[in-house]
């Protein structure tokens, strides 16, 4: 039997997830200002309507993008461990995205185009950047209350914390100086920056 109406979610999730697939990989082709909606339209085999009733538009679709990629390592961010635990998880994953040749590229695209298009700097830094200050920053108040961490300005610490597993390295990856870490680089790297950061944030008895 044909079933009509409405798909069912898992359908509809899967056809954003096709749709936002095939616009990364566009994005990644050809830039931001040089793909047209039509194009994403044809290659996602969807229709423009669809894409500015989910999205707004290209800058909604490259903020959607973004905030996928931010998904994968928020969620990893929780309080049911240690501290130490809780931050080196949520570092691990958070590296292991924001190093792939993907998500480099894109970031890439994002300081070349940003000028040009202010929605595009808007849509990235709210989905990305803001969102995930935000979650540490709340996650940082919580260990605060518990009496584990200095009390300082949360938002300052998340962002001291982003800074200091990030570090100077990120910059040579971007530039492409030295190739993508594989995960055992990636465990030291982070397992230093998280050791380095609670030095100076943790409560001393």
């Amino acid at each position: 039997m044909v079933k009509c109406g409405r798909p069912c979610k898992g359908d509809e999730q899967q056809s954003r997830d096709r749709l936002l697939d095939a616009a990364l990989q566009l994005f990644l082709e050809n830039g931001y200002g040089n793909l047209s909606m039509e194009t994403i339209a044809r290659d996602a085999r969807v229709s423009l309507r669809t894409i500015y009733s989910q999205f707004g538009g290209k800058a909604g679709l490259f903020g959607a993008l973004i905030r996928r990629c931010s998904d994968q390592f928020i969620g990893s961010l929780s309080d049911d461990c240690e501290l130490e635990e809780a931050l080196t998880n949520f570092a691990r994953q958070f590296l292991f995205r924001i190093t792939r040749p993907d998500v480099l590229r894109m970031r890439a695209i994002l300081i070349g185009e940003s000028p040009r298009f202010p929605d595009l700097a808007t849509q990235f830094y709210e989905q990305g950047p803001r969102r995930t200050l935000g979650l540490l920053a709340q996650f940082f108040i919580c260990q605060q209350q518990a009496g584990l961490m200095i009390d300082m300005d949360p938002y300052f610490l998340a962002d001291q914390f982003i800074s200091a597993v990030r570090g100077e390295r990120l910059q040579r990856l971007q530039l492409g100086l030295e190739p993508t870490p594989d995960e055992a680089e990636i465990d030291v790297w982070v397992r230093q920056s998280v050791s380095l950061f609670l030095q100076g944030c943790l409560v001393t008895r």
